[in-house]
């Protein structure tokens, strides 16, 4: 059984797991933050393992051809980076 599963993990099927391990890391960083605050808060650190997490798993999707995965992996990276935009901007002295 081990030897089976053993020849299926070429390499897309590791970077595929890479990419799972950072996007899933997200959550432990996010509880571990909102442990510490006493309070539910998404650390900076969130954001930057939802990029990596989700742009590995782009790319595997994109490897293995799933339109459908492709779309999700692709529409949530915008929305990562659009809130890392957001928490560097500037902010207005009003």
């Amino acid at each position: 059984m081990l030897e089976g599963l053993m020849q299926k993990l070429d390499l897309w099927t590791v970077i595929g797991f890479i990419g799972q391990a950072a996007f899933m890391s997200r959550f432990l960083v996010q509880w571990i933050a909102s442990e510490r605050s006493g309070r539910s808060v998404v650390p900076i650190t969130f954001w930057y393992l939802s990029i990596a997490g989700g742009l590995t798993l782009l790319v595997y999707a994109i490897a293995r051809q799933d339109p459908v995965f492709i779309a999700g992996q692709l529409a949530g990276c915008f929305i990562y980076v659009r809130n890392l935009m957001l928490i560097h901007r500037p902010r207005s002295s009003i």
